[in-house]
């Protein structure tokens, strides 16, 4: 849930509503694919409910749950997709296309300086959390400062999400 809590702590209540007005929840079954290695990817995907495996080159790297986002790379560049994502059980995604979420961005400055910041300091934290010696699971004290907001805000937006399937 790291990289969703980093992402999900520098925006506003505003932008969550947004993000679940425009985006679709769905419901996936263990075994569906929702990002291929090499392939373009057309929407952000937030996990609301269980977890997905991510696989380079057939090797597992890594399992995400409940607050993890995918498909973030692709607003930083326009390759391939560098994983596949798996649903690794039944489980419940936002996917937010991207054409959506690029226009809102040509329409709230504010939203997309939000989302570009936050990837950046995630994409920041994920390069020093590779460097040798560095411990995987240690967060810098600027981002534990955000954390509580963050899981709020991710709990803020399931509800969202959970009051629009009534």
């Amino acid at each position: 849930m790291r990289k969703g809590l980093i992402i999900l702590g520098d925006l506003k209540d505003q932008d969550l509503i947004w993000l679940s007005q425009n985006g679709t929840l769905r419901r996936l079954s263990a075994g569906d694919r929702l990002i291929t290695e090499g392939e373009q990817v057309s929407d952000l995907f937030i996990i609301t409910e269980g977890g997905c495996d991510v696989t380079v080159q057939g090797a597992r790297v890594a399992q995400l749950g409940v607050g993890d986002i995918m498909g973030e790379m692709s607003f930083v560049e326009k390759a391939g997709a560098s994983a596949t994502i798996t649903v690794a059980e039944a489980s419940r995604v936002l996917a937010v296309p991207q054409k959506a979420l690029l226009a809102q961005f040509r329409d709230d400055e504010g939203f997309a300086a939000r989302f570009y910041r936050a990837l950046a300091v995630f994409l920041s934290d994920r390069l020093r959390s590779m460097a040798p010696g560095a411990d995987a699971d240690e967060l810098d004290e600027g981002l534990l400062d955000t954390l509580h907001v963050a899981g709020d805000r991710m709990l803020r937006l399931i509800s969202l999400l959970e009051g629009q399937q009534r």
